[in-house]
Protein backbone atom coordinates (compact mmCIF):
# COMPACT_ATOMS: atom_id res chain seq x y z
CA UNK A 1 0.00 0.00 0.00
CA UNK A 2 2.89 2.36 0.81
CA UNK A 3 4.46 1.70 -2.60
CA UNK A 4 1.12 2.26 -4.37
CA UNK A 5 0.76 5.59 -2.58
CA UNK A 6 4.26 6.61 -3.64
CA UNK A 7 3.63 5.67 -7.26
CA UNK A 8 0.35 7.60 -7.32
CA UNK A 9 2.07 10.61 -5.79
CA UNK A 10 4.80 10.50 -8.42
CA UNK A 11 2.20 10.36 -11.21
CA UNK A 12 0.24 13.24 -9.67
CA UNK A 13 3.33 15.43 -9.47
CA UNK A 14 4.08 14.77 -13.13
CA UNK A 15 0.54 15.85 -14.14
CA UNK A 16 0.24 19.01 -12.04
CA UNK A 17 3.71 20.28 -12.81
CA UNK A 18 4.70 19.22 -16.36
CA UNK A 19 7.50 21.81 -16.56
CA UNK A 20 8.84 21.22 -13.08
CA UNK A 21 11.44 18.65 -14.11
CA UNK A 22 12.81 21.04 -16.73
CA UNK A 23 13.71 23.58 -14.01
CA UNK A 24 16.02 21.11 -12.32
CA UNK A 25 19.08 23.30 -12.00
CA UNK A 26 17.50 26.56 -10.80
CA UNK A 27 16.16 27.95 -7.53
CA UNK A 28 13.38 30.56 -7.30
CA UNK A 29 13.84 34.07 -5.92
CA UNK A 30 10.64 33.85 -3.84
CA UNK A 31 10.43 32.00 -0.49
CA UNK A 32 10.79 28.28 -0.94
CA UNK A 33 11.76 24.97 0.60
CA UNK A 34 14.44 22.82 -1.02
CA UNK A 35 14.22 19.19 0.08
CA UNK A 36 15.82 15.92 -0.92
CA UNK A 37 14.30 12.45 -1.01
CA UNK A 38 16.48 9.36 -0.86
CA UNK A 39 15.54 5.71 -1.28
CA UNK A 40 17.73 2.61 -1.38
CA UNK A 41 17.21 -1.10 -1.72
CA UNK A 42 19.57 -4.06 -1.62
CA UNK A 43 18.84 -7.16 -3.67
CA UNK A 44 20.63 -10.36 -4.54
CA UNK A 45 21.74 -10.78 -8.17
CA UNK A 46 19.86 -13.28 -10.31
CA UNK A 47 21.82 -13.00 -13.55
CA UNK A 48 25.32 -14.51 -13.66
CA UNK A 49 26.84 -13.83 -17.06
CA UNK A 50 29.50 -15.82 -18.87
CA UNK A 51 31.12 -14.89 -22.18
CA UNK A 52 32.85 -17.36 -24.47
CA UNK A 53 35.21 -16.25 -27.25
CA UNK A 54 35.84 -18.94 -29.86
CA UNK A 55 38.63 -18.66 -32.41
CA UNK A 56 40.50 -21.04 -34.66
CA UNK A 57 43.30 -20.30 -37.12
CA UNK A 58 44.21 -22.56 -40.01
CA UNK A 59 45.56 -22.33 -43.52
CA UNK A 60 42.37 -24.00 -44.67
CA UNK A 61 39.43 -21.77 -43.88
CA UNK A 62 36.90 -24.58 -43.78
CA UNK A 63 38.90 -26.49 -41.18
CA UNK A 64 39.02 -23.43 -38.93
CA UNK A 65 35.29 -22.87 -39.48
CA UNK A 66 34.43 -26.46 -38.57
CA UNK A 67 36.45 -26.30 -35.35
CA UNK A 68 34.68 -23.10 -34.28
CA UNK A 69 31.32 -24.62 -35.19
CA UNK A 70 32.04 -27.76 -33.17
CA UNK A 71 33.10 -25.72 -30.13
CA UNK A 72 30.03 -23.51 -30.52
CA UNK A 73 27.69 -26.51 -30.51
CA UNK A 74 29.40 -27.91 -27.41
CA UNK A 75 29.05 -24.62 -25.53
CA UNK A 76 25.40 -24.23 -26.52
CA UNK A 77 24.70 -27.76 -25.28
CA UNK A 78 26.27 -26.88 -21.92
CA UNK A 79 24.21 -23.69 -21.76
CA UNK A 80 21.04 -25.77 -22.06
CA UNK A 81 22.25 -28.55 -19.81
CA UNK A 82 23.00 -26.19 -16.91
CA UNK A 83 19.90 -24.04 -17.18
CA UNK A 84 21.07 -20.86 -18.88
CA UNK A 85 18.18 -18.39 -19.14
CA UNK A 86 16.81 -18.76 -22.66
CA UNK A 87 16.38 -15.09 -23.53
CA UNK A 88 19.93 -14.26 -22.44
CA UNK A 89 21.66 -16.74 -24.76
CA UNK A 90 23.38 -14.93 -27.60
CA UNK A 91 25.51 -16.26 -30.45
CA UNK A 92 27.19 -13.78 -32.79
CA UNK A 93 27.73 -14.47 -36.47
CA UNK A 94 31.00 -16.03 -37.59
CA UNK A 95 33.83 -13.59 -38.28
CA UNK A 96 36.44 -14.57 -40.86
CA UNK A 97 39.64 -12.62 -41.49
CA UNK A 98 43.35 -13.12 -42.22
CA UNK A 99 45.60 -13.85 -39.27
CA UNK A 100 49.19 -12.57 -39.12
CA UNK A 101 51.98 -12.38 -36.57
CA UNK A 102 54.85 -9.93 -36.36
CA UNK A 103 58.21 -11.63 -36.82
CA UNK A 104 61.62 -10.09 -37.43
CA UNK A 105 60.22 -6.76 -38.51
CA UNK A 106 57.55 -8.04 -40.87
CA UNK A 107 54.05 -9.52 -40.85
CA UNK A 108 53.88 -13.26 -41.38
CA UNK A 109 50.64 -14.79 -42.61
CA UNK A 110 49.42 -17.60 -40.33
CA UNK A 111 46.17 -18.52 -42.02
CA UNK A 112 42.52 -17.62 -41.73
CA UNK A 113 41.09 -16.76 -38.32
CA UNK A 114 37.47 -17.78 -37.77
CA UNK A 115 35.88 -16.47 -34.57
CA UNK A 116 32.54 -16.31 -32.81
CA UNK A 117 31.37 -14.88 -29.46
CA UNK A 118 28.76 -16.58 -27.27
CA UNK A 119 27.10 -15.26 -24.13
CA UNK A 120 24.52 -16.44 -21.60
CA UNK A 121 23.32 -15.74 -18.07
CA UNK A 122 22.55 -18.29 -15.36
CA UNK A 123 19.99 -17.72 -12.56
CA UNK A 124 22.37 -18.74 -9.77
CA UNK A 125 26.07 -18.71 -9.06
CA UNK A 126 25.91 -22.48 -8.54
CA UNK A 127 24.54 -23.03 -12.05
CA UNK A 128 27.33 -20.94 -13.53
CA UNK A 129 29.88 -22.84 -11.46
CA UNK A 130 28.55 -26.16 -12.74
CA UNK A 131 28.77 -24.88 -16.32
CA UNK A 132 32.37 -23.76 -15.84
CA UNK A 133 33.20 -27.08 -14.26
CA UNK A 134 32.32 -28.90 -17.48
CA UNK A 135 33.62 -26.41 -20.01
CA UNK A 136 37.15 -27.12 -21.13
CA UNK A 137 38.97 -23.86 -21.82
CA UNK A 138 41.77 -23.80 -24.39
CA UNK A 139 43.54 -21.54 -26.83
CA UNK A 140 40.44 -21.79 -29.02
CA UNK A 141 37.88 -21.49 -26.18
CA UNK A 142 38.41 -18.41 -24.00
CA UNK A 143 36.11 -17.85 -21.01
CA UNK A 144 35.32 -14.73 -18.99
CA UNK A 145 32.58 -13.66 -16.58
CA UNK A 146 30.85 -10.32 -16.02
CA UNK A 147 29.56 -8.54 -12.94
CA UNK A 148 26.34 -10.24 -11.73
CA UNK A 149 23.16 -8.21 -12.29
CA UNK A 150 19.52 -8.14 -11.15
CA UNK A 151 16.77 -8.72 -13.69
CA UNK A 152 14.29 -6.41 -11.94
CA UNK A 153 16.61 -3.40 -11.87
CA UNK A 154 14.35 -1.14 -13.97
CA UNK A 155 11.33 -1.88 -11.77
CA UNK A 156 13.30 -1.31 -8.58
CA UNK A 157 14.65 2.01 -9.85
CA UNK A 158 11.14 3.22 -10.72
CA UNK A 159 9.85 2.24 -7.29
CA UNK A 160 12.77 3.91 -5.53
CA UNK A 161 12.28 7.13 -7.49
CA UNK A 162 8.61 7.17 -6.51
CA UNK A 163 9.49 6.59 -2.86
CA UNK A 164 12.08 9.36 -2.94
CA UNK A 165 9.54 11.74 -4.51
CA UNK A 166 7.01 10.91 -1.79
CA UNK A 167 9.69 11.57 0.81
CA UNK A 168 10.28 15.09 -0.51
CA UNK A 169 6.58 15.88 -0.13
CA UNK A 170 6.51 14.62 3.46
CA UNK A 171 9.72 16.47 4.33
CA UNK A 172 8.46 19.73 2.85
CA UNK A 173 5.17 19.49 4.75
CA UNK A 174 6.97 18.77 8.02
CA UNK A 175 9.28 21.76 7.58
CA UNK A 176 6.45 24.09 6.59
CA UNK A 177 4.34 23.05 9.55
CA UNK A 178 7.27 23.50 11.93
CA UNK A 179 7.72 27.12 10.86
CA UNK A 180 4.05 28.01 10.51
CA UNK A 181 4.26 28.30 6.74
CA UNK A 182 2.13 26.78 4.03
CA UNK A 183 3.09 25.24 0.72
CA UNK A 184 1.62 27.10 -2.25
CA UNK A 185 2.98 25.02 -5.10
CA UNK A 186 5.69 22.85 -6.58
CA UNK A 187 8.45 24.74 -8.38
CA UNK A 188 10.59 21.82 -9.50
CA UNK A 189 11.30 18.16 -8.88
CA UNK A 190 14.28 16.37 -10.38
CA UNK A 191 16.96 13.76 -9.86
CA UNK A 192 19.56 16.45 -10.62
CA UNK A 193 20.73 18.55 -7.68
CA UNK A 194 19.92 22.23 -8.32
CA UNK A 195 22.55 24.96 -8.30
CA UNK A 196 22.80 26.22 -4.73
CA UNK A 197 23.30 29.87 -3.90
CA UNK A 198 23.37 29.60 -0.14
CA UNK A 199 26.27 27.46 0.93
CA UNK A 200 25.12 23.83 0.50
CA UNK A 201 26.88 22.03 -2.32
CA UNK A 202 25.55 19.00 -4.15
CA UNK A 203 28.54 16.93 -3.12
CA UNK A 204 27.99 17.56 0.61
CA UNK A 205 24.22 17.39 0.92
CA UNK A 206 23.40 16.39 4.51
CA UNK A 207 22.34 12.77 4.85
CA UNK A 208 19.36 11.93 7.03
CA UNK A 209 20.09 9.70 10.04
CA UNK A 210 20.09 6.07 9.01
CA UNK A 211 20.17 6.82 5.28
CA UNK A 212 23.12 5.57 3.22
CA UNK A 213 25.81 8.20 2.67
CA UNK A 214 26.23 8.14 -1.11
CA UNK A 215 26.70 11.80 -1.96
CA UNK A 216 29.62 11.79 -4.37
CA UNK A 217 28.01 13.70 -7.21
CA UNK A 218 29.38 16.87 -8.73
CA UNK A 219 27.01 19.83 -8.99
CA UNK A 220 24.60 19.47 -11.87
CA UNK A 221 25.56 15.88 -12.65
CA UNK A 222 22.63 13.64 -13.46
CA UNK A 223 21.50 11.31 -10.71
CA UNK A 224 19.48 9.14 -13.06
CA UNK A 225 21.63 6.14 -12.30
CA UNK A 226 22.19 3.65 -9.53
CA UNK A 227 25.00 2.95 -7.14
CA UNK A 228 25.89 -0.69 -7.61
CA UNK A 229 28.04 -2.68 -5.25
CA UNK A 230 29.08 -6.25 -5.77
CA UNK A 231 31.95 -8.45 -6.80
CA UNK A 232 33.11 -9.69 -10.15
CA UNK A 233 32.90 -13.42 -10.46
CA UNK A 234 36.42 -14.85 -10.77
CA UNK A 235 37.72 -16.55 -13.88
CA UNK A 236 37.17 -20.30 -14.10
CA UNK A 237 39.25 -22.10 -11.50
CA UNK A 238 39.36 -25.49 -9.85
CA UNK A 239 36.09 -27.40 -9.65
CA UNK A 240 34.50 -26.85 -6.26
CA UNK A 241 35.49 -23.21 -5.90
CA UNK A 242 32.41 -21.10 -5.15
CA UNK A 243 31.56 -17.96 -7.11
CA UNK A 244 30.67 -14.91 -5.02
CA UNK A 245 27.11 -13.56 -5.15
CA UNK A 246 27.46 -10.20 -3.40
CA UNK A 247 24.32 -8.07 -2.88
CA UNK A 248 23.59 -5.14 -5.20
CA UNK A 249 22.42 -1.81 -3.76
CA UNK A 250 20.34 0.61 -5.84
CA UNK A 251 19.93 4.22 -4.73
CA UNK A 252 17.76 6.99 -6.16
CA UNK A 253 17.73 10.66 -5.13
CA UNK A 254 15.05 13.25 -5.85
CA UNK A 255 15.36 17.01 -5.25
CA UNK A 256 12.21 19.14 -4.97
CA UNK A 257 11.59 22.85 -4.50
CA UNK A 258 8.26 23.92 -3.00
CA UNK A 259 7.06 27.53 -2.94
CA UNK A 260 5.83 28.69 0.47
CA UNK A 261 4.05 31.59 2.16
CA UNK A 262 3.74 32.68 5.75
CA UNK A 263 0.85 30.74 7.21
CA UNK A 264 -0.40 33.60 9.33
Amino acid sequence: MKLLHALLLSSTLAMVAPSAWAQANTVPSEPHLLVKGNASRTVLPDRFVVKIALESVDMQTDIARKRVQANSERVMQLFTQHGAIADTVRADNLSIEPSTRYDDGKDVFEGTAVSRDLEAAFPTAQALQAFLGELKASREVQVSTATPTYSGAARVRAELKAEAAAQTRASAKGLADAYGARITGLYSISDVAPSFAYGVQAGTWPTAPGAPDREDYAEGRSLDRVQVTGSRAPAPAAVGELLAAAPITYTENVYAIFLIKDGS
